[in-house]
């Protein structure tokens, strides 16, 4: 069966308009979000490193090796089903510092440029046989469809046949799709549709050939056992291979390919999604490889079963077009076409950001005054292009001389030279770069030599020179050509990695790879000071514009503010920008640009450890933790809850400053949280716990007292106390290493961490100065008294004068004299009885004598009177003669001054203020009335508390009210409060006095 050739290639221009479409239709947001999200979604995309060769070649290989062949289903399946232990490591890594390929990773863990490059020169190397294998694939194929048709395309005089120009045009429209869909960060997702449907398309369509070998050739399962009893050589072809031995080094080479091959890396490390998604792809990949893997041999026995005369590498094609339906024959060449196109499309969009990344920019010192990000994306279309230039060229220097499945060991082999320093990444961090690079030199040597050459120049084999031996070379010996290669890549690497020495950059590289990164978390200081100054700095590399988009971006993931200034926030804003450039620019690059613009401080002092990091870390894994690092864990946890929940406020800084510390009473004293202060200096505190905290820190002094400071606009008093936790004392080991040629380690001691504990004495001291304040009453109270005495005396004697001058004298003049005499010192008797009678403080029980409320009323109104320098106001005593309430009369005169006293406060100039009495229920009850502000609603719930006042400093004590109130309670009656009391004008309060009547 044939077909014209235009036909055949409007399907597959067909097919690739379908993937178009649905790119396009992702990026435009028309699929639903939970389809691009659903963690099948990321399985299927994970199919696209099931090549043209593992849809047509691997009936070749099953050919081959029989059972064997199953080691490639086994070992990419293995790196899923070992997801926790093999790529969640990875995984981790790869999104935490953006690391997009294994060149990437390379140059992270061995701290070396020279590793990227080597590493994207041989993995173009190693993948130009793959790529090659695609063209390969499609341009016979089509060719095979169209065998009467296809000759008539060739170019005359071009030297290049019709598959070659057929494979040149597919190059070229794959090329546009990659350029459209692939090199723009912001078209990945619709780049991961295509990916899936194109998994999904050739799924369906290999298991619609091994249905088909299975009922349509044989007649169901029971004709296929039967057709193998038939031809029992066909059996004895799945296992003789394996007991050859071959099987073991296929699986060998196999189980590199997940993570080795830059395009398989992208899709299941760098670019892993969600863990949900993961964890179903643990499962649902290997699930996909097994179904994958169920019809290649129905396919093969049915090719032989049809003797068909295609080779057996293209019976996934062959057995549907001998089976005369053109729709299963279409159906097949689409499966194997969109193989084919997912895998090229993949591998040069890997590449061409290795190249960029590791080869392009390093060399240039980059800058850029325009758009990057355009200039970026034409930069990485112009080296897709190149790439799929370079594959159809190596495809033409082969001149199909290999196999699909030569082609595919040749680059799964290449592949496997990276696998020891991949294993090394996470699992020995002795190996250092010379052990890598001079194990990955030799390794690649010996498969360029054994199998890469002989595959260009078609040698088999080298005569040695005066003999007749031949030395055999290319695919008949790969099994040794393997063997030999990775012997000599891990002998060098292990070799030289233990006798040479390790720089420490890298043994810092080695500790955040391995899960021991925590002991390595170190705190350094950032010249910076503030993220504006990041985007100042990066926009001379950068561009302004692009600088402020990618700190705004990074400030965004990290939850930071825009004026952030943090020195713990910056460092982590450092590292964000760092892996967000390594995504752009690659991380050589990347960290060239960010050490340039945004180096730590250097100093002699070592690093500080960044505790903040650490807890991090911990709470992070504290659910792996287990055995002595568990309990280690908890005992941290109780001693750190310990401070948090410490009544006392504390904070502890680091050697360089740097908060570490602030618990819950720090947060309730000064109102600022710990997560706006961890992490930041003392100096960047608001005012006054910027100077108080800082002044005390740099003090000699291990305690203060009595610090008075200004707190919303009251003043407050505190204790401060501080420890020092010197370096030599932590650690001898760390006082130690910061000895360098013998120095003295007393240097470090400036810098010592601190714990500053801060104790508010603020009640107390007000309660000292009330004390005192009470004493100085009292001594004025019995000077009081004396002096009262002894004005008494002469009083006396004035009047008993006047008295006399009116018994002596008839003159009108000297009696009306006589008269005044006698009224003013009356007055003063009086005076002087009242002060007498205050100083007095009653008894301490209160008795139950009736009292007079007018009397006491009036009496502290003459008191109060007296007291020229306050407010004038006018006093109403509009009490009734005759309430008289049970009590102490002394105590009872206290009240009313008390709140006489803060009534006129409250009234303004010449304002008037009423006592009014009246019984109600059974009680005696005096009403004290001002026309003042009132009291707000936000005061009256605490205006009876004892120190409260809302009066200037110096003009209350904040005990009358208080004091009022436990008085009245004392003689069993209530104190109500009425505000305002006037409701139409808003203003006044009222304080009604409850007592007790007499029986």
């Amino acid at each position: 069966m044939t077909f014209e050739i235009v036909n055949i290639a409007l399907i597959g221009v067909a097919y690739i308009a379908v993937l178009f479409f649905a790119a396009f239709a992702t990026s435009k947001g028309w699929l639903p979000e939970n389809w691009v999200r659903n963690p099948f979604f990321y399985v299927l995309s994970l199919g696209v490193s099931l090549s043209a060769w593992t849809y047509y070649g691997i009936v070749d290989l099953a050919w081959q090796h029989g059972y064997g062949v199953l080691a490639y289903y086994l070992g990419t399946g293995a790196m899923f089903l070992f997801a926790p232990v093999a790529l969640e490591p990875l995984a981790r890594l790869a999104q935490r510092y953006q690391l997009t390929s294994p060149a990437d990773l390379l140059v992270f863990r061995y701290h070396s440029r020279e590793a990227g490059t080597l590493a994207t020169l041989f993995m173009l190397l190693g993948l130009l046989p793959l790529i090659a294998l695609q063209i390969q694939a499609v341009a016979e194929t089509l060719a095979l469809l169209s065998r009467d048709n296809v000759a008539a395309l060739a170019l005359p005089d071009s030297g290049m046949t019709s598959k070659d120009l057929i494979a040149f045009f597919y190059c070229v429209l794959l090329a546009l799709f990659t350029s459209t869909y692939g090199a723009s960060r912001k078209r990945r997702a619709g780049l991961a549709s295509a990916m899936a449907l194109e998994s999904l398309v050739k799924l369906v369509a290999l298991l619609a050939v091994g249905l088909y070998a299975v009922y349509g050739v044989f007649g169901g399962l029971d004709g296929l056992d039967q057709w193998l009893g038939q031809n029992s050589d066909m059996q004895q072809l799945l296992y003789t291979p394996i007991k050859q031995g071959s099987s073991h080094t296929l699986l060998l080479v196999f189980i590199a390919t997940a993570v080795a091959m830059p395009h398989i890396f992208y899709l299941s490390v760098a670019e892993r999604p969600a863990a949900q998604a993961l964890r179903t792809s643990s499962w649902g990949f290997p699930l996909f490889l097994l179904i994958m893997a169920l019809p290649i041999f129905p396919i093969m026995w049915a090719g032989f079963a049809l003797d068909v005369a295609e080779p057996v590498q293209y019976f996934t094609l062959a057995v549907p077009r001998a089976s005369g339906s053109a729709a299963l024959t279409i159906l097949a060449f689409i499966g194997g076409l969109s193989a084919a196109t997912g895998a090229l499309i993949m591998i040069t969009l890997a590449l061409s950001t290795m190249v960029m990344n590791h080869w392009l920019l390093p060399g240039t010192r980059w800058h850029s005054d325009d758009d990057m990000y355009r200039q970026l994306l034409w930069l990485r279309r112009a080296l897709v292009a190149a790439l799929f230039l370079a594959g159809f060229a190596f495809y033409l220097l082969l001149n199909n001389r290999l196999s699909l499945s030569d082609l595919a060991i040749i680059a799964f082999i290449a592949s496997l030279q990276f696998l020891p320093g991949i294993f090394a990444v996470i699992h020995w961090p002795t190996g250092n770069r010379r052990g890598f690079i001079a194990g990955l030199l030799a390794g690649m040597l010996v498969w360029a030599a054994g199998l890469l050459l002989p595959a260009v120049v078609g040698n088999s084999g080298i005569a040695v020179p005066g003999t007749d031996i031949q030395i055999p070379l290319g695919m008949e010996i790969w099994p040794q050509i393997t063997t030999l290669s990775l012997s000599a890549n891990v002998l060098l690497f292990v070799v030289l990695s233990i006798f040479t020495a390790t720089s420490s950059l890298e043994r810092y590289a080695a500790d955040l790879c391995s899960d021991d990164s925590i002991s390595q978390a170190l705190r350094l200081e950032l010249e910076l000071q503030s993220a504006a100054e990041f985007r100042l700095r990066l926009s001379e590399s950068l561009g302004a514009a692009t600088a402020s988009q990618e700190v705004s971006r990074a400030l965004r993931q990290l939850g930071l503010p825009e004026d952030e200034r943090r020195p713990y926030a910056l460092r982590q804003l450092r590292d964000k920008l760092e892996a967000n450039l390594s995504g752009l620019l690659g991380r050589v690059l990347a960290g060239q640009i960010v050490d340039r613009h945004i180096p730590f401080v250097t100093t002699d002092q070592p690093a500080n450890k960044d505790i903040n990091l650490i807890e991090t870390r911990l709470s992070r894994y504290k659910n792996q933790l287990t055995g002595l690092a568990a309990e280690l864990n908890n005992l941290r946890l109780y001693h750190r809850q310990m401070l948090e929940e410490l009544p006392m406020a504390a904070c502890s800084l680091g050697r360089d400053g740097e908060i570490l510390l602030w618990n819950y009473a720090m947060t309730d004293l000064t109102g600022i949280s710990a997560s706006e202060v961890i992490g930041s200096k003392l100096d960047y505190l608001p005012e006054p716990w910027c100077s108080v905290l800082s002044d005390f820190a740099q003090s000699a002094e291990a305690s203060l007292f009595k610090q008075q400071v200004e707190m919303d606009g009251n003043s407050h008093w505190l204790t401060l106390h501080k420890t020092r936790l010197k370096q030599g004392r932590s650690s001898k080991s760390s006082g130690k290493a910061s000895g360098k040629g013998g120095r003295s380690t007393s240097r470090d001691n400036r810098g010592d961490g601190q714990m500053l504990l801060v104790e508010d004495i603020t009640e107390t001291q007000v309660l000292e100065q009330e004390l005192i304040h009470s004493e100085r009453l009292a001594s004025v109270g019995r000077l009081a008294a004396g002096v009262a005495h002894e004005v008494g005396n002469p009083v006396t004697g004035i009047a008993c004068l006047a008295q006399n001058l009116q018994f002596d004298s008839e003159n009108p003049e000297v009696l009306a004299t006589a008269d005044q005499i006698l009224s003013q010192t009356q007055r003063i008797s009086r005076i002087v009885h009242s002060l007498v009678s205050f100083s007095h403080s009653g008894s301490q029980e209160t008795e139950s004598a009736p009292v007079d409320l007018r009397a006491c009323v009036e009496e502290a109104v003459q008191l109060l009177s007296l007291q020229r320098d306050k407010t004038e106001v006018t006093f109403a005593n509009e009490v009734p003669e005759g309430l008289i309430a049970l009590g102490d009369n002394q105590r009872l005169i206290q009240v009313f001054i008390n709140l006489l006293s803060n009534a006129r406060d409250a009234s303004p100039d010449g304002g008037h203020i009423i006592a009014e009495g009246y019984r109600r229920a059974g009680l005696a009850c005096v009403s004290v009335t001002d026309d003042g502000p009132g009291i707000s609603a936000e005061h009256r719930e605490r205006i009876l508390e004892p120190f409260f006042t809302t009066k200037e400093p110096g003009e209350g004590t904040g005990l009358g009210l208080a004091m009022v109130y436990s008085i009245v309670e004392d003689h069993g009656g209530q104190l109500e409060l009425v505000s305002p009391a006037n409701p139409d004008t808003g203003r006044g309060a009222c304080f009604i006095v409850q007592l007790p009547q007499e029986k």
